[in-house]
């Protein structure tokens, strides 16, 4: 379950380890990850993954964060509503696939979780 402890320390050390401008990132810029994927430093923050935050803050009781995550994410999209696969948050653009549909499944999975708790009478932390 989300709010088991492990879970918790899991969405913790995302939080603290791989997030950037309030995103995550597949893995930590500093560590050695070209030796692994063959890819150079510079990765953008990975959309699915943030999404995929989001939804672990909605099922443990953060609705609030859940919320203004997805929200953030959302307003990421260009003019007619497409993601792409990453985003430079310093050169504050998509980078990566474009269109990417693992980013779109991963918005509309986080929409259903929000609506779901708001249907349910699901209640964040602080009672709201």
């Amino acid at each position: 379950p989300a709010t088991d402890p492990r879970m918790e320390g899991t969405v913790a050390a995302v939080q603290n380890e791989l997030c950037h401008d309030q995103l995550v990132r597949r893995y930590d810029p500093t560590s050695h990850a070209e030796d692994l994927d063959g890819l150079p430093h510079g990765e953008g923050t990975f959309l699915a993954c943030s999404f995929w935050l989001a939804d672990n803050f909605i099922m443990q009781g953060r609705d609030d964060q859940g919320r203004a995550l997805f929200e953030r994410l959302v307003s990421l999209s260009n003019d007619v509503g497409l993601l792409s696969e990453e985003y430079d948050t310093a050169a504050r653009r998509m980078t990566g696939n474009f269109p990417q549909a693992l980013s779109h499944v991963a918005l509309v999975t986080t929409a259903f979780n929000l609506q779901r708790g708001t249907r349910t009478g699901h209640r964040s932390r602080d009672g709201r």
